[in-house]
């Protein structure tokens, strides 16, 4: 991260709401599912806790779960954002950690490979640009995307190495926000 970064930018985070996968557990990158009618719902209240508040810049992951929560948030328009999709699980797509432990005792996505998938140099590559998009606008950032993916963001926005984004839970429909602290980035809101 270069040190000439603005130090008023903020990069909220919204994570799409549920889908079946993800209400059951399996890891979802690549297979594009819709919202459920719940995910729908909850995803459709956040509306009103970003409606007066002005972003610069409004990025959405590609997948259909991320585009849809932000037309159900009021934010139809986003820019799709390939650097937003969630870490590829390959082999492990649809499956669920249980299953993959029962070959891979003690596996996550944060500390092992993840066969055919993305390697966290690769994640670190594409959400790196993510965070010097954010910081480069002066003022506020919305971005949609997935649990996975949003916590490696994190990660890398406090200048860490992705694998710290095991330690920020994320649940479907919630809100976080990251900013500044002085010149430290920092962690404003979480999981709300």
């Amino acid at each position: 991260m270069s040190a000439d970064a603005s130090f008023s930018s903020e990069l909220w985070l919204v994570r799409h709401g549920e889908t079946e996968w993800s209400r059951d557990g399996l890891h979802t990158s690549t297979t594009d599912l819709p919202l459920t009618e719940h995910g729908i719902e909850v995803a459709h209240a956040l509306a009103p806790r970003l409606a007066d508040t002005d972003f610069e810049l409004v990025l959405t992951s590609p997948r259909q779960r991320a585009r849809r929560t932000a037309e159900l948030v009021g934010f139809p328009d986003a820019e799709v954002d390939e650097d937003l999709v969630e870490w590829a699980y390959g082999d492990y797509e649809g499956i669920s950690t249980v299953e993959i432990r029962k070959t891979v005792p003690g596996w996550t996505v944060w500390s092992h490979a993840t066969p055919n998938g993305e390697t966290a140099e690769q994640v670190t590559e594409r959400l790196d640009r993510v965070v010097a998009r954010a910081r480069a606008c002066e003022g506020r950032t919305l971005v949609f995307g997935h649990g996975h993916a949003l916590r490696a963001l994190t990660a890398r926005w406090l200048e860490q190495p992705v694998d710290e984004g095991r330690y920020f839970r994320l649940d479907t429909s919630t809100l976080s926000v990251l900013g500044w602290e002085r010149e430290t980035p920092v962690l404003l809101r979480w999981n709300s």
